[in-house]
């Protein structure tokens, strides 16, 4: 058999309806490779699965499962793009140990990463600039340290995670994207640009058929696998309610590390941080701390990418030590510093502008550094 008839009855096993990730293990595990199970006939078929399935895999595919073998046949011919199986080497061995592994992978970009070391960073999509920061600055250290940043491709904290280790040295770390849609289209759109370049600097992985759209319970079951490729998941924002803790949630079940950033009390996208660290996550505040828990021996000596100093007004100083690091009003700020009201909102301006301080709902400032 070719290698190119091989992949097609993988590619037809993972197509069948019915045939989720726990069948496919079970019918992969009694008859071996899909070859078989499409050769087995009815009667052994459905011992194991409901008559419908054991006719739809004891008969010939159909049209729409056909047609689209040939598209994704097409599509792995074009230079980058790869479909690994459970039977094929290259197949990420981290994934092999979490309890429901895709039988198949769509794979654009470097391949490699897949088995190398990797840390997840998720967090908000309706990140703060804080935020933003502390994925771009944590990311770039980690890939910097020879780790592969793996995270979703969403808005807030996934993009600046991506961003942070495309940033890093390119002889060492990189990124991998693990999407919830096909690797034929990109979501959200405006992250193209982004998802090119993690395809030519990085690798795009989903378990998803090509043309497979944005349909909102895919991305949940997707986060199985950001936490399962990697040895540790960070958490860098997130609501209560916040699709990083099912992420949170994964990695436990499969074993993985989770680390949590601590913020704010007052902020809504600490509290899922902070239930996580309740509940036995390791809060870090910096990427050295993830570091030395994974007991991980970097490269060569690095440091954490610092802001640039930048030379503040008197005013602008003294402003700044009085805010600390909760929300604060303009009144509050006048109280504390005694200092009139256009200087303050001249020094808040010039804060803001540096990147010190973010304006909040409510007219609140919160310092960022």
């Amino acid at each position: 058999m070719s290698d190119t008839e091989g992949l097609a009855d993988w590619l037809r096993l993972s197509l069948t309806e019915g045939v989720g990730t726990q069948t496919a293990r079970e019918l992969l595990s009694r008859f071996g490779l899909p070859e078989n199970i499409f050769s087995a006939g009815f009667t052994a078929l459905q011992k194991y699965v409901p008559q419908k399935l054991a006719l739809a895999l004891g008969g010939p595919p159909s049209d729409v499962i056909r047609a689209q073998i040939e598209k994704s046949l097409a599509w792995v011919e074009q230079p980058g793009n790869r479909i690994l199986t459970f039977a094929h080497s290259d197949y990420p061995p981290a994934l092999l140990s979490i309890p429901d592994p895709p039988p198949v992978v769509y794979v654009k970009g470097r391949t490699e990463l897949l088995s190398r070391l990797s840390v997840a960073i998720v967090g908000s999509r309706n990140a703060t600039q804080q935020g933003i920061q502390n994925a771009e600055r944590f990311a770039q250290t980690l890939s910097n340290a020879g780790l592969t940043v793996v995270s979703g491709l969403a808005l807030g904290i996934d993009a600046a995670a991506h961003q942070g280790a495309l940033s890093a040295t390119p002889a060492h770390g990189s990124t991998v994207a693990i999407t919830g849609t096909g690797l034929d289209l990109v979501y959200p759109a405006k992250h193209r640009q982004l998802a090119h370049r993690i395809a030519a600097e990085g690798c795009l992985l989903s378990e998803y058929p090509l043309a497979t759209p944005a349909i909102a319970a895919n991305f949940p079951r997707r986060n199985r696998l950001i936490s399962g490729l990697s040895q540790g998941v960070l958490v860098v924002e997130a609501a209560l309610q916040s699709g990083s803790l099912i992420t949170a949630r994964s990695a436990l079940e499969q074993g993985r590390e989770v680390f949590a950033i601590p913020g704010s009390i007052h902020s809504p996208l600490a509290k899922g941080c902070h239930q996580l660290i309740r509940q036995g996550a390791k809060l870090v505040e910096s990427a050295q701390d993830i570091l030395e828990e994974l007991r991980w021996q970097t490269p060569s000596a690095i440091s954490e990418p610092k802001a640039p100093a930048a030379v503040l007004s008197a005013d602008a100083e003294r402003l700044l030590d009085a805010a600390g690091h909760d929300p604060v009003s303009v009144d509050e700020l006048a109280e504390r510093t005694h200092l009139p009201m256009m200087s303050i909102q001249a020094s808040l301006l010039e804060l803001e502008m540096q990147g010190h301080v973010e304006m909040l709902a409510g007219g609140l400032y919160r310092r960022l550094i």
